[in-house]
């Protein structure tokens, strides 16, 4: 009897597990999705390649805080914190295209969703972010 009772708490247990893990795997598909939506609502997504080409005509803002741009960043580009974007609004002007990029992708979609909604109409985003640009960077020396 005790024994079944083992295996009951076991099984009891691994189900638990399992509705967790399935939670888990949902929300991180829900929030890609809306992260997807709100991208393509906003911005347009540019390979290396193009983002390179269309850059020389554009702002292009360093979304990564301070201390991450200083140890590299795009060449030509202007760094504004995610954290500090909505007080630095008046610095991007919304008749030049706006270039994104980050570590990633997230920062530079919330970005772009918080530009889109003042207003803001050419915003670019940098595919996979700084961490896979092999374009010219620069570094602040200390």
């Amino acid at each position: 009897m005790e024994e079944l009772e083992l295996v009951v708490g076991v099984s009891n247990a691994l189900i638990t597990i399992d509705v967790i893990l399935f939670a888990i795997i949902i929300i991180w598909i829900v929030t890609t999705v809306v992260q997807s939506f709100r991208r393509k609502k906003y911005s347009t997504v540019l390979e290396e390649e193009a983002f390179t080409e269309g850059m020389r005509k554009a702002q292009v803002i360093d979304l990564r805080e301070k201390n991450d741009f200083d140890k590299g960043h795009i060449l030509g580009a202007r760094s504004v914190p995610y954290s500090m974007l909505k007080q630095r609004y008046a610095e991007i002007r919304k008749d030049l295209p706006v270039y994104l990029y980050d570590q990633g992708m997230s920062m530079s979609t919330r970005a772009a969703a918080s530009l889109g909604k003042q207003g803001y109409q050419d915003i670019y985003i940098l595919k996979n972010g700084y961490a896979r640009w092999t374009g010219k960077t620069k570094a602040k020396k200390y």
